[in-house]
This record gives structure tokens, C-alpha cells and sequence, in this order.
């Protein structure tokens, strides 16, 4: 009785928590689609049209670590709460900055809205510290797959709302706040347990000291490596395409079906992990995305976009989802608010980089170029696995 009743909490609190992530990526994807428009109708000279859009990116770098650490003093539901109010915050701003017409107001909100998206990311592992070790890798996943609804109805939001009232896209920035008061109304029926008096007081080992575990080591740069190679290839491929003289529309339909090919395996991720193990799902995933660069320079026609695009997603999908499994085996609950901080920061700064270096590098030595360049990123997240799989079965051996 009492399994079943916990079975039924855990997943209800799972969905709760999907629904959140499906608001965030809603509000997200919206932001993202009218950030670069917004900013080269404001932004005093065209080479910062897309400062908006990166400061979005560093306002969740600079928030991660310390939206981790507030969790940890507050619980995960309060935590969450705050980040929704960010969201608000930042919301008004930019759409105070559409009504003077202030591009650097514009850089202030979206800054201060990624603190928002810093707390966001925390949904998948507020769902792993809730769930037993055989359902966590479903519920991360579950969770996750929240992203679909909103990659989704982001896009859709955002030209529905663009010149709802006042000038145009202030409608679209006063619609990412009623998405954010949705998720502050949800998070108040989530029920997971606040952080121990013994949790908050302890800080567990050095950070030092749980970055150098091995299997930390391969979760964060598969994570990290593997979001900064799937930022760069997406962002490009617009853009590439259009130099190549496909229409507009092409475009829209290679990446709408890329963020579904992103969410959709997340339905049956965990059931994989629980299946074959992590690391050998996180090696189909960099095995997909070398597939996909392979299949970018083969050739430039649509086909080669649309397949290139759609199997980059699914990699993703099996090194994101798979290494935030393999790293919530690396800490202890005290510790989880540096391992978790550290992780989640150190992906912010690579999408950082790589959302600033792909616009450039596309224009400047071509779509090509671009894939050769991620070429031994993924090489290296797989070697990293295969190392790091290798080891761990001498390790096994040795024991027996």
C-alpha cells in the first residue's frame, strides 16, 4: 500500500513537473524566436542583433550555481517558485523596452529572464531526487519530453502574439508572463520533500573532489560537449540554408522537426537506459550525431538538412537525458546542489560560445566548415564513453 501510494505521488509530481518544463520551452522557444528580430530593429548597429539572445544565455550562466545553492537552503519548491518571478520580472522589462524602444533595456530583461531559465533546468533533476533508482532515468526523461509542447507552442505563441498590443512583439513579451504565472500556480501543488536540517548544513566533500571522479568527468562533458555541438549545428543551419537558396519555409520545417526529433524519444529514453545502461545509450547518441555530419557534408539539398537536423535531435536526446543520469549517481544528496550547479554551468558557458561562434562561422567559411568543426567534438565525447565503459568493466573484473 505504502509503495503505491508512493508510486503515485512520484508520478504525479513527474507530471506536474513535465507541465513546467512544457511552460519554460514554450516561453523559451518564443523568446528565442522573436529575440534576433527585436534586436536588429533596435540594436544600434546590425552586428548586435543577436546581443539579446546571448545575454539570455550568460543571465542563466551567471544564475546557475546560485539557484542550485538557493534550492538547497529553500527546497525545490520555493526554489522554482523564484525563478518563475525572474521570469515576470524579465518579461516586464523587455516589454517596457519595446514600448521606449531601448535596445540595451531589451539586453537588461532577457539577462534577468535567464535566471529564469537557470531554475528551469532544474525540473529534470527535482524529478531525480523524487523517484526511486529504477524509475529516475524515466522521470528525468519524462520531464523532458515537457519540451515538445512547447517547441511547439513557442513558435506559434510568438506570431500570435506579436503585435497583440502596443508596438509589435510587445504582445508576445506580456504573454511569456501569463506562461510564468502558469507555473507558479502549478509548482504550488508539487510535493517533494524540503532539504534536511543535516542537508543544508553539510557541504558533503570538496567540489574539487567530486569534479575529478571519472564518472563525473564523462556526465558533464557529454552533457556540455553534446549541447554546445547540437546549439551550434542548429543555429547555423538556417542560415546555411538560405545561402544555399532553399526557402524560408524549408527552414522552419527542418527545425520545427528537429526540436520534435529533440523531445520525442524522451517518451521511451528511460525505458532504453533501464534496457541496455546509460553509457551505451549515450554512445548510439554521439554515434547519431556523427551520422548527422556525415550526412551535412554530403551534400546541401533539403533532404540532407531535414535528415542532418533530425538525427542531431535524437542524439541529443540520448546524451542529455543519459548523462544526467550517469551524473546523479556521482553525489550525495548534501553534495547535490555544487555537482548539480557545476554541471548545468558548465553547459550555459559552452551554449554561450557556441550561440556567439556559429552565426559567424557559418557566414564566414561555410556550412562545411561548421561540421568539420564539431566532427572531433563528438569524436571526443565518444572516445570518452567508450574509455570510460572500458574501465569500468576492468574494474568489475578485477573486483570479481
Amino acid at each position: 500500500m505504502t509503495t503505491t501510494v508512493y508510486k503515485n505521488s512520484t508520478r504525479r509530481n513527474v507530471g506536474l513537473l513535465a507541465a513546467c518544463q512544457a511552460l519554460l520551452f514554450t516561453n523559451n522557444s518564443t523568446l528565442i524566436a522573436i529575440n534576433g528580430l527585436v534586436g536588429l530593429s533596435l540594436a544600434p548597429y546590425a552586428a548586435l542583433a543577436t546581443l539579446p539572445v546571448t545575454c539570455w544565455v550568460l543571465g542563466g550562466a551567471a544564475a546557475t550555481m546560485p539557484a542550485s545553492f538557493h534550492m538547497k537552503r529553500v527546497g525545490r519548491q520555493r526554489g522554482l517558485t523564484t525563478g518563475t518571478f525572474f521570469g515576470i520580472v524579465g518579461a516586464l522589462i523587455c516589454a517596457a523596452a519595446i514600448w521606449l524602444q531601448n535596445f540595451w533595456l531589451v539586453c537588461l530583461g532577457t539577462f534577468v529572464w535567464g535566471t529564469y531559465n537557470a531554475y528551469g533546468q532544474y525540473y529534470r533533476f527535482a524529478a531525480a531526487d523524487i523517484a526511486s533508482p529504477d524509475f529516475r532515468a524515466t522521470a528525468i526523461s519524462l520531464v523532458l519530453a515537457g519540451g515538445l509542447v512547447g517547441g511547439i507552442l513557442g513558435p506559434t505563441a510568438s506570431r500570435v502574439t506579436v503585435g497583440l498590443v502596443g508596438p509589435k512583439f510587445m504582445g508576445a513579451y506580456l504573454v511569456l508572463i501569463l506562461f510564468a504565472l502558469a507555473t507558479m500556480i502549478i509548482l504550488r501543488f508539487i510535493r517533494i520533500p524540503t532539504p534536511s536540517a543535516a542537508e543544508r548544513s553539510s557541504s558533503g566533500r570538496p567540489l574539487r573532489e567530486i569534479a575529478a571522479q571519472p564518472r563525473f568527468i564523462v556526465a558533464v562533458l557529454s552533457a556540455a560537449i553534446g549541447y554546445g555541438v547540437m546549439n551550434f549545428l542548429m543555429t547555423s543551419t538556417p542560415i546555411a540554408m538560405q545561402v544555399c537558396g532553399h526557402p524560408y519555409g524549408a527552414a522552419a520545417f527542418v527545425i520545427s522537426s528537429h526540436v520534435v526529433a529533440m523531445f520525442a524519444p524522451s517518451f521511451v529514453t528511460g525505458r532504453l537506459i533501464r534496457a541496455i545502461g546509460v553509457l551505451p545509450l549515450m554512445f548510439v547518441g554521439a554515434a547519431l550525431n556523427l551520422v548527422c555530419i556525415g550526412i551535412a557534408l554530403a551534400g546541401v539539398a533539403v533532404a540532407n538538412f531535414w535528415w542532418s537536423l533530425v538525427l542531431l535531435g535524437v542524439g541529443w536526446n540520448f546524451l542529455y537525458i543519459g548523462a544526467t543520469t550517469l551524473l546523479t549517481e556521482t553525489y550525495r544528496p548534501e553534495e547535490r546542489a555544487k555537482a548539480q550547479g557545476l554541471n548545468d554551468q558548465s553547459i550555459f558557458i559552452v551554449m554561450a560560445i557556441s550561440s556567439f561562434t556559429s552565426g559567424m562561422t557559418v557566414t564566414a567559411a561555410g556550412w562545411a566548415r561548421v561540421n568539420l568543426l564539431a566532427l572531433p567534438l563528438v569524436a571526443a565525447i565518444a572516445a570518452t564513453i567508450v574509455w570510460y565503459g572500458w574501465r569500468s568493466r576492468a574494474r568489475k573484473a578485477a573486483a570479481a
